[in-house]
This record gives structure tokens, C-alpha cells and sequence, in this order.
């Protein structure tokens, strides 16, 4: 496992734990465990979830581990 700011931009990876708001975790089981990172930056990243995109930051990004 690793944090999900450690994915390369146009991965595709399977989440497999998340530490948040209990409604962002829930979104994430919601739309699947997989998600695309679509877009990084120094700040941010980008990851797609199904058809959806959402822009996430990378202090959240890196509870995420997959």
C-alpha cells in the first residue's frame, strides 16, 4: 500500500483504506474503489471516480492509500 500522492498521473489504481469526513468515504464505496489520477500538481491532484472528476488536495490525497 501507499499514499495516493505517490501514484503516477494517469494511473489507475484500487483504493484500499481512507482516513476523512465519513461522507467522503462514502462517496468513494458510492462510486467504486477504483479511481484514475488525472492530474497532479505540486498542490493538488485531480483523480477521476467513474465518470466523475474531483479535485482533491494533497494533505487529503495522502490518506488515501491504494
Amino acid at each position: 500500500m501507499q499514499p495516493l500522492t505517490k501514484v503516477m498521473q494517469g494511473a489507475t489504481c484500487t483504493v484500499k483504506w481512507a482516513l476523512g469526513l465519513p461522507e467522503t468515504v462514502e462517496k468513494l464505496r458510492e462510486q467504486g474503489s477504483k479511481l484514475q489520477v488525472v492530474c497532479k500538481s505540486s498542490d493538488y491532484m485531480i483523480i477521476g471516480v467513474g465518470s466523475k472528476r474531483y479535485a482533491v488536495g494533497n494533505e487529503i490525497a495522502g490518506r488515501i492509500q491504494v
